[in-house]
């Protein structure tokens, strides 16, 4: 029994040692990641949007349900306050740390919080994949873990990514607090 036992312990170390080389090449990362509700104009949770750290920017997934059908602007927002009652002025204007103008059609933007257009279908659903290389998770300069927080804002129409300081993108309709004010 102990010379079986033996063997059986020989054959299991002999196993994992030869595994030792594959486990070495596998790099286990630990995602920085943030998720946060969606508050439509009412202050009801209407969706998700998840941010995850990634080594090309911020990916951007989002949720949101009970929208109407159309293309809606969708940025990241300053401050991290998402008041429904003030139809979230509260997350005050596009996150622009680095002082760029709006829009991807200006020669001085885009703000780090510009993103495109989403659209909503018939279903009333809007269903976001958005990678920002203008932003990151991470502490530093366009992080959005800053003292003040942010927001993302999904507005009312579309953004025309020229005019200033916005995009005439029209109302606030939804807004989720990725990272509130320290």
């Amino acid at each position: 029994m102990t010379r079986a036992f033996m063997a059986a312990t020989t054959l299991a170390l002999g196993t994992a040692l030869a595994a030792q080389p594959a486990l070495a090449d596998h790099h286990e990362t630990m995602e920085k990641s943030v998720s946060a509700d969606i508050l439509d104009a009412n202050g009801r949770n209407v969706g998700m949007v998840t941010l995850v750290q990634t080594p090309n920017g911020v990916l951007i997934s989002a949720t949101a349900s009970g929208m109407p059908e159309g293309e809606h602007g969708f940025h990241i927002h300053e401050t991290g306050r998402c008041d429904a009652g003030q139809g979230f002025s509260t997350a005050g204007g596009h996150y622009a740390p680095r002082g760029a103008g709006h829009g991807f059609k200006e020669a001085g933007g885009p703000h780090a919080g510009d993103m495109p257009n989403q659209f909503v279908g018939s279903d009333g659903t809007l269903r976001a994949h958005v990678v920002n290389d203008r932003i990151t998770l991470e502490s530093g300069f366009s992080s959005l873990m800053d003292a003040d927080g942010s927001a993302l804002v999904i507005h009312a129409g579309a953004d025309d990514y020229m005019s200033q300081p916005s995009g005439d993108a029209g109302n606030r309709l939804a807004c989720a607090v990725l990272a509130a004010p320290k």
